[in-house]
C-alpha cells in the first residue's frame, strides 16, 4: 500500500522455500495439501498482484457445489449464478499459493529482509538506541518502545510491531502470554489426491456418520479428498492398500451408509411443500460425483481441533491466521479467515500511519482485533455447529437436517445469503 511502502519489514521463517524457492513441476500430480480460496480471497490476491502468478500454475475454479446427507433425506446444490457470481471458489495447491506470494514479495517495492531462522525469545519495552551487529538495521532513535527478538541463530532484531503468523502452535503467542480457548474434535482428517476418468468441475461434500467427506476439483482429471473420521478409522484408511482405499472412497461418495437423496424429496404434498413457492434451482437435481479410479499421492493425516486466542493484540504484538484461530475444515474457511486477517491488519496499519500513530500502539491494534474477532467468531460458531449437528445419527435430528437442506435448496434469499457469506462477504445469511 502507498502508506506502508516505507516500512522496513523483516520476515523470520525457517522454511527453506523462502530462500531456495518453491519447486512446482506441472507434469506431476497435484500435491494433497490444497486450499479452497473464496472470491474475497481471490480479490485480495489480485489487489496485491499475486493472482497472476497463480494463474500461471495449476488451479481449478468451480461454480457448483453439492452437499448432501448420508441418510438420503436431503441435499443442496449451490450454483454461483444463484448469487450473481462467476465462481464459488478456486482450489489451489498450497505450494502454488506460497510460490505466488513469494514472487509477489520479491517484486514488491518495499524494504524487506528474510531471516531463515526461528524465534527464540522476545522482550518488550526495549529502550536500546543502538543496533546489534547482527540485527535488522532498524533505526531506533525516536521510535519509542520496541520489541527485541532473539533468534536461534544468535542474531537479534528490534521492531515496533511483531506479527505472529506462525501457525496454531505459535511461538509468538506463547511468548506474548496470550491464552487460548478451544477443544479437540476427536476426529482426524485424511487428505490425498485422486484421479478420475473425466474432469471434475464441482465441489462435493457428503456428511457421513463419522464426519464429512469432500471431493474438490484441482485441475485436469484430478481431485482432492478431505475425509474426516474418528482417529482409528483414519489410521486404518491411511494404512490400507490403495485399491481398498479407492473402493471405500467411491462407496462413501455413492451408496455407502445410505441411499441417494431424491430430487423430489418433500415435494408435492410433503410436509415442506409450502416452501416450493420460492424455488430457485428446480432443475438442479441430485447428481452422483465422478468415480475415483486411482490414488496418485500419499495419504496425509492430521487431527482436528478448534482454537481461539483470547486476545489478538497487545502492545507491539498482534496475531493473525492460525496463530489466532483454527477451525474445522468442513467448509475450507480456515485459510480464508487468515488472509482476511492479513488484509484487515494491513489496512489498519495504513490508517494508523496516515494519522501519525505508532504502528505498535495497542489502541490501533485493538481496532483490528474487534473487526476480525466479530467475523472469525461468527464463522467458527457456524462451522462448530455444523460439526456437532452432523455428528449425531438420531431420527428426529435427521429429519431436522433434511428440512435444513430442503430450505437451503429452495428458498432463494437464504441460498443467496449462504453463497455470499461463504464467498467471504461479512453479512450473515439470515441478514443478507
Amino acid at each position: 500500500m502507498p502508506l506502508t511502502k516505507d516500512l522496513n519489514v523483516a520476515i523470520i521463517d525457517s522454511n527453506p522455500a523462502l530462500s531456495s524457492g518453491v519447486s512446482i513441476k506441472k507434469e506431476e500430480p497435484p500435491d494433497p495439501r490444497v486450499s479452497t480460496v473464496t472470491p474475497a480471497t481471490i480479490s485480495i490476491f489480485k489487489e496485491i498482484g499475486a493472482w497472476k502468478y497463480i494463474e500461471q500454475n495449476r488451479h481449478a475454479y468451480f461454480d457448483k457445489m453439492q452437499v448432501w446427507d448420508y441418510t438420503g433425506l436431503g441435499y443442496t446444490r449451490y450454483n454461483a449464478r444463484d448469487a450473481n457470481k462467476e465462481v464459488l471458489g478456486c482450489v489451489v495447491e498450497n505450494r502454488v499459493l506460497l510460490s505466488s506470494l513469494l514472487s509477489c514479495l520479491q517484486s514488491a517495492d518495499f524494504r524487506k529482509t528474510i531471516y531463515p531462522s526461528r524465534l527464540l525469545t522476545l522482550h518488550r519495552n526495549s529502550s536500546s538506541t543502538k543496533v546489534d551487529s547482527h540485527s535488522s538495521g532498524l533505526p531506533l532513535h525516536g521510535q519509542g518502545n520496541l520489541v527485541k527478538l532473539d533468534l536461534i541463530d544468535g542474531s537479534s532484531l528490534h521492531a515496533k510491531l511483531v506479527v505472529g503468523a506462525d501457525g496454531s502452535k505459535s511461538r509468538v503467542r506463547e511468548l506474548a502470554g496470550i491464552k487460548t480457548t478451544g477443544w479437540n474434535y476427536s476426529q482426524n482428517a485424511i487428505i490425498c489426491t485422486v484421479e478420475h476418468a473425466v474432469e471434475n468441475q464441482c465441489a462435493w461434500q457428503r456428511f457421513l456418520p463419522a464426519g464429512p467427506i469432500a471431493l474438490l476439483p484441482v485441475g485436469d482429471n484430478f481431485s482432492n479428498i478431505v475425509w474426516t473420521m474418528n482417529p482409528k478409522e483414519a489410521n486404518d484408511h491411511k494404512m490400507m492398500n490403495g485399491d481398498e482405499f479407492i473402493k471405500d472412497v467411491n462407496h462413501a461418495l455413492d451408496y455407502g451408509f445410505g441411499p441417494h437423496p431424491k430430487s423430489s424429496m418433500f415435494g408435492d404434498g410433503g410436509i415442506f411443500s409450502w416452501l416450493k413457492a420460492d424455488v430457485t434451482s428446480a432443475s438442479e437435481f441430485f447428481e452422483i460425483p465422478p468415480k475415483v479410479i486411482r490414488l496418485v499421492s500419499d495419504r496425509m493425516m492430521f487431527p482436528l481441533s478448534l482454537m481461539h486466542a483470547n486476545n489478538y493484540a497487545s502492545k507491539n504484538i498482534v496475531l493473525i491466521g492460525d496463530s489466532a484461530h483454527t477451525v474445522h475444515p468442513l467448509a475450507g474457511q480456515g485459510v480464508n479467515l487468515g488472509f482476511g486477517d492479513a488484509f484487515a491488519l494491513s489496512r489498519v496499519i495504513a490508517e494508523g500511519i496516515a494519522v501519525g500513530t505508532d504502528i505498535g500502539e495497542v489502541t490501533m491494534l485493538k481496532k483490528f482485533e474487534v473487526e476480525r474477532k466479530t467475523a472469525n467468531i461468527a464463522m467458527m460458531a457456524i462451522l462448530d455447529g455444523f460439526q456437532k449437528a452432523y455428528s449425531v445419527d438420531f431420527g428426529p435430528l435427521n429429519i431436522l437436517r433434511a428440512a435444513a437442506f430442503h430450505v437451503a435448496q429452495h428458498v432463494s434469499p437464504l441460498k443467496r445469503g449462504i453463497i455470499s457469506y461463504a464467498s467471504g462477504e461479512q453479512r450473515l445469511p439470515l441478514f443478507s
